[in-house]
Parts: C-alpha cells; sequence; structure tokens
C-alpha cells in the first residue's frame, strides 16, 4: 500500500473512531495519543518518508501536515465542546460575573520617584547608584565634613562601626562617581537615605533622596536656578513659582534652598505653608572647591553645581499627604488611592 493510501486509509479510521469517542476527557486523551503521540500513527507515517521518492517527498510531506493539523483541530474542537456540555451540566453558573481580582498599585514614593527621574533624564542626567552602608570618608570627610565638624550635629546618624555607616545623604554617590570619571559629569543620584530621628508626622527614620551633580567648565549659578526652575514646572505645573533663598552647606558654596509657590492657597497662606506662601522642597549650590580636592579633580578648572531633595516631602506636597509615616503603614487602604 502507497504512503498516499496509507494517509487516506488514517484519516478514514480516525474519522470513524471520533464519531464514537466517548465524552469523557480520557477518551479524548487516548486517541489524541494514538494518533499524535510520538508513537502514535502519524509520527509511523512520517517515519516512512524516507521510502518515498526524493520527488515526491514535499508533496507527500504536506499530504501528512495538513492530516496532522486536520486531526488536532477535531480533538480540540471535541475537548472545547465537551468542555462547555460539562459546564451547563454542573451547579456552576456560568453566567454569573467572576469574582473581581484585587488590583495592586505602584506605591506612590515610586511614582513620584520615576517622575523625577524622568524629568532629569530628559535633561540630559545620567543615573547613579553606590552603596547604602558605606564609610565615614564618602558619607562626611569627602563632602568637607571633617570629624568634629559642626555639620555632622545636622545629621544623626547611624553607625555600624567607628568608620561604617548608614549613608544620610545620597552624596556618597557623587564622590564615589567623580573618583571613577573624569569631568565632565552630569549624574543624579535616587536612594534611600537613613537618619537616627524621632518618628513623627514630618520625619521618619528612614527616606529617599535624590542627589544632583553637573560639572563641567564655567558652570554658573543662573544655570543651577534654570534647571531646578525647570523642573519644578515640569512636576507641579507650569503655574509654579520658585524662588532660591541664602543657606549653608558644608559641600557647596554658595549655598541655597529652592521654595516652590504652595499648591495648596496659591500663595495665600495657609498651616501648611505657615501662612508664607511658599514651602521649601530641595537644597543646592555651587559645589565647594574642598569637594573636588578629595577627588582630585582641578577646582581651578572645574566648576559645577549640586542640589538634593526628598522624594517623600515631594509626594506630601503632590498628593496633599499630611503624615509621612503612611508611606511606610503598608495600609492598603491608603495606597489604592494612588491607581
Amino acid at each position: 500500500m502507497s504512503i498516499t493510501d496509507q494517509i487516506q486509509k488514517v484519516r478514514l479510521e480516525f474519522q470513524s473512531e471520533l464519531e464514537s469517542v466517548s465524552s469523557e476527557n480520557d477518551a479524548v486523551d487516548e486517541i489524541r495519543i494514538k494518533y499524535l503521540g510520538r508513537k502514535g500513527i502519524v509520527a509511523h507515517l512520517f517515519n516512512k518518508m524516507s521510502s518515498v521518492d526524493k520527488s515526491e517527498r514535499p508533496q507527500m510531506g504536506q499530504r501528512l501536515n495538513t492530516l496532522k493539523a486536520d486531526i488536532l483541530e477535531k480533538i480540540d474542537g471535541l475537548q472545547s465542546s465537551q468542555s462547555i456540555i460539562y459546564q451547563s451540566d454542573s451547579k456552576t453558573d456560568c453566567t454569573l460575573p467572576g469574582d473581581p481580582l484585587s488590583i495592586g498599585t505602584i506605591h506612590p514614593i515610586t511614582q513620584v520617584l520615576e517622575e523625577i527621574k524622568g524629568i532629569f533624564n530628559r535633561l540630559g542626567f545620567s543615573m547613579a547608584y553606590y552603596p547604602e552602608i558605606d564609610t565615614d570618608f564618602y558619607n562626611f570627610e569627602a563632602l568637607n565634613i571633617p570629624l568634629h565638624h559642626p555639620a555632622r550635629d545636622m545629621q544623626d546618624t547611624f553607625y555600624i562601626t567607628d568608620k561604617m555607616l548608614l549613608r544620610t545623604h545620597t552624596s556618597n554617590t557623587q564622590i564615589h562617581y567623580m573618583e571613577n570619571h573624569e569631568p565632565p559629569v552630569r549624574i543624579i543620584a535616587p536612594g534611600r537615605v537613613y537618619r537616627n530621628e524621632a518618628i513623627s508626622v514630618r520625619s521618619y527614620c528612614l527616606f529617599h533622596q535624590v542627589e544632583g551633580l553637573y560639572v563641567d567648565t564655567d558652570v554658573t549659578f543662573s544655570e543651577l536656578k534654570g534647571t531646578l526652575d525647570y523642573f519644578a514646572r515640569e512636576l507641579f505645573g507650569q503655574e509654579m513659582k520658585t524662588r532660591f533663598r541664602p543657606s549653608y552647606f558644608p559641600f557647596t558654596e554658595p549655598s541655597a534652598e529652592m521654595d516652590v509657590s504652595c499648591i495648596f492657597c496659591k500663595c495665600k497662606g495657609c498651616s501648611i505653608c505657615k501662612h508664607s506662601g511658599w514651602l521649601e522642597i530641595l537644597g543646592c549650590g555651587m559645589v565647594d572647591p574642598e569637594v573636588y580636592k578629595s577627588v582630585k579633580y582641578d577646582p581651578d578648572k572645574w566648576t559645577g553645581y549640586a542640589f538634593g531633595l526628598g522624594i517623600e516631602r515631594i509626594a506630601m506636597l503632590k498628593y496633599g499627604v499630611q503624615d509621612i509615616r503612611l508611606f511606610y503603614s503598608g495600609d492598603v487602604r491608603f495606597l489604592r488611592q494612588f491607581r
């Protein structure tokens, strides 16, 4: 018998078996294995292809593939119809709506962080990440805060050993990055930081920061103001106003704090902004030459600016959250509001 006749015979035998097959799933599985299994009838026919004349193999292979596809389609159709019959015979009402799925949300801190990263990415800043556990040198000394410097009192620190600590700001990333890269430098450093502070509605023992650093030749304070003004408008809206106030940070000189117009009262004065009409969101300034000396940059050649902002503070302003502890409570009722 030629292989063509065998194909036709298998097709007729399968059709006959299919008409008499039981409605049980086991019976359908048996017929599938018989015809389409690794050692099934169709596989056996494929093995006979080596005995077919080379000129006829393409046509014969096409017939075998068609046979296999037809058998598979009819078996799948039978299983689908049996599934519908089974469901209709059961006590389950398939017309009832299903149980709603509980859909998670992206945490508001993550949402704000991603938005901030996106803004600075469009300005040409790249990302840099370095350890949360670091040495005193990278967290303090290289940033012009030597031992016994009064500025250390500004940050209550979690010390692991005399020289190892949980970083109090992501400024340590700036030192690591400048040690390993030649200028120009344009980076932001997002991450978690830790401070040994009393937990209250406004402070927590850990929070998130984004530090920014730009080092090049002839960088000016005007560029810093323009960059941060653009950032504030992109984040809060084009109607947002900004102002800069003189401040002090040991690693920048001159230093400033940037305020934005209160998003709650529109500069009219309310309890949130202490009736000033302004809210402080970040600190900034021109990089102190002493910092350049720590990373072996020539302070006579390179200038630059740095800034740092707290993600929780931004999120509280953006979403009107009054208690920072809510971000860490794990309360799904709170998190569902940010879908």
